[in-house]
């Protein structure tokens, strides 16, 4: 962790003792930092919420708050320069504590830790439906309520996904429950539908985790590191679907994610006192500190798959960023095509593997622009080859360690948004490269899943020259990832 903590204190300077308990999200799941969600709205189906200030700071992105524990919903709307409130949106209960995390893992934009602590979906306007009643029950019906009243308001609203961190009531039969019909009707509008498999670690799965065409996501624990030989299946359920399929489709971090403490709460009071104690030198304070799990004054770790669906949820959305016109078939094709297999680990458990979201985002503009996902860089006997997408790019060259970063590797624009570059085969090594676009903007690799910290707060991607005798006519580059059958979609 000491190399990450040295990489993002140039770009957050913040108390790297106190909140470098857990990496970032963009940095765990090596998002593509191009996209954000922008222009995609994303709804949260919850026990309850409050405005935090990592949804409404700078501005506010919360467009919709709805009600529907009770059997007529109440509905607020709010614009950008309001303040959103509702009814009991102070109350300080312990109802609103699990959507507001929920909300924030996927689209937070992380105010309140100078943005470090952000979701991927950071700039994705929301709807938040609240779905547990004033006796703190979750009920079927309430689900329902709530899909439904998104397949009624959700065109309107722009609502290209859903997420659902919470289960429903077990039902006798899967056959034709009413949480299953409404997110079927809302995957036939063409709104991708993200929920928690359970943490229970049983085969066993409840509505809407159920639903056939629903992604249900299991839980993953990465080891809070960048090695994903040390990644290893978290106690999540699986099971079947209402039509047989297996489930989950995918899995993702569930333990070391970062979300916010609820503000107000003796919780909130309690850490900042912590901190305080802390920065004054006061090392009386850390059992308890670990003990609740505390990143900052703000922040903690928390586990479970309903934080594992949020952070998918998150991906989906900037995926529809990057290529809009993906459909929630297409959306799980491109999830489930570049997922990392979770090695030694059972694929009833883990479905095709664990989220990469910076690859998935590659995926969507290789479609985009008309082209299959290759392995990337990619060599052959006459040399190492790369590719790169970007619509809005003048020029895009590449640099290396290869030469210690001196001389630019040019790219050539070989369509609109595509580009390639090649150099000569590198001696056995391994090396890291990033990409310069105009002479201004760095990106990392996103169809690289192989990362390590800059030293400036980004990625740098990994490219690992095996000796000559690993060669083949085509060899990943990437250092041995696992990678599925790469597909084309004209759209």
């Amino acid at each position: 962790m000491n190399a990450i903590h040295e990489s993002v204190q140039p770009k957050w300077p913040l108390d790297a003792e106190t909140v470098y308990g857990a990496l970032p999200t963009p940095f765990r799941l090596h998002a593509d930092p191009r996209y954000s969600g922008k222009g995609v709205t994303i709804a949260v189906v919850d026990s309850g919420f409050y405005p935090h200030p990592d949804l409404t700071q700078p501005c506010n992105r919360i467009a919709a708050w709805v009600d529907t524990s009770q059997a007529a919903p109440q509905v607020r709307y709010f614009g950008p320069d309001e303040t959103p409130a509702w009814p009991g949106w102070n109350a300080v209960a312990d109802t609103q504590w699990h959507g507001t995390m929920t909300t924030c893992v996927a689209a937070g934009n992380g105010w309140l830790s100078q943005g470090l602590y952000r979701g991927l979906a950071c700039d994705a306007r929301l709807v938040l439906l609240k779905v547990k009643d004033t006796a703190g029950r979750i009920s079927n019906a309430s689900i329902a309520r709530a899909l439904g009243w998104l397949v009624e308001n959700g065109v309107g609203l722009g609502i290209r996904v859903v997420n659902i961190s919470l289960g429903g009531e077990p039902v006798s039969s899967l056959k034709g429950n009413p949480v299953d019909r409404a997110v079927a009707n809302l995957i036939a509008q063409g709104v991708t539908v993200v929920v928690a498999a359970g943490n229970d670690g049983e085969r066993k799965l409840v509505p809407p985790a159920t639903a056939p065409d629903a992604l249900t996501i299991g839980g993953l624990d990465d080891k809070n590191t960048y090695d994903q030989d040390e990644m290893r299946l978290w106690h999540s359920n699986y099971g079947r679907s209402d039509d047989d399929s297996p489930k989950p489709e995918l899995v993702a971090p569930s333990i070391w994610v970062v979300a916010p403490i609820l503000p107000l709460t003796p919780l909130a009071q309690e850490a900042e006192a912590l901190f305080l104690r802390r920065a004054a030198g006061d090392s009386s304070g850390e059992a308890r500190i670990a003990e609740l799990k505390l990143v900052s004054a703000y922040y903690q770790h928390v586990d479970g798959t309903s934080f594992a669906a949020p952070l998918v949820a998150s991906a989906v959305a900037c995926l529809l960023e990057a290529n809009p016109a993906l459909t929630p078939d297409l959306v799980r094709d491109a999830l489930m095509e570049t997922a990392h297999w979770v090695p030694q680990a059972a694929p009833e458990r883990q479905g095709t593997g664990t989220l990469e979201a910076g690859r998935a985002v590659a995926l969507a503009l290789c479609w985009r622009h008309g082209r299959p996902l290759w392995h990337s860089p990619r060599v052959d006997k006459s040399g190492i080859f790369y590719e790169f997408h970007d619509d809005q790019a003048q020029t895009l060259e590449l640099y290396g360690s290869w030469d210690g970063w001196q001389k630019a590797l040019p790219a050539s624009q070989i369509s609109a948004g595509v580009w390639q570059a090649e150099q000569p085969l590198l001696p056995p090594d391994r090396y890291v490269y990033k990409a310069r676009m105009d002479g201004t903007r760095w990106l990392d690799d996103p169809a690289n899943p192989k990362k390590e910290p800059d030293g400036f707060g980004g990625l740098n991607s990994v490219l690992v020259v095996p000796s000559s005798g690993a060669h083949s006519a085509q060899v990943d580059m990437t250092g041995g990832v696992k990678w599925p059958k790469a597909t084309v979609r004209k759209l």
